[in-house]
This record gives structure tokens, sequence and C-alpha cells, in this order.
């Protein structure tokens, strides 16, 4: 019954190339210390937006009436 199964060719995998290792910056060297400064400030200002928009107000100054019965309980 092979001839209801199509034959079923395998491509060749593709050839690895591998990247050059001279352009590699080193993590001692000074603008890669900036950069990294750069983006943890970057982040803290960010994280400092969203927290503003999260704590909101003064919330409910008033208690809460709860012996009052409600059509729903």
């Amino acid at each position: 019954m092979g001839f209801l199964m199509p034959k079923v060719s395998i491509p060749e995998p593709a050839p690895i190339i591998m990247p050059k290792t001279e352009d590699v910056p080193k993590a001692d060297d000074p603008a890669v210390k900036q950069a990294e400064q750069d983006k943890l400030r970057r982040q803290e200002i960010a994280r400092k937006g969203r927290r503003s928009t999260i704590l909101t107000g003064t919330g409910l100054t008033t208690p809460a009436d709860l012996e009052k019965k409600t059509l729903l309980g």
C-alpha cells in the first residue's frame, strides 16, 4: 500500500554561520556601564510614572452604612 503515501524529500540543513567575536564589547567597557545605568534610570522613571496612576486620591472618607438593608440583601 506504499502507492497511497507520497514520497517525502528531506531538505539539507542550512549552513551554520558563527558570528565574529571581535565585535562584542567587553563588560568592563565604560560605554557599556553607562548604557546599563541609563537603562536602569529609564526603568525607574517609568516605574514611578505607573505608581502615580495606581495610587489615586484619598479613597472613601465616610464609613459604609452596614445596618440599613438594601435591595440586594
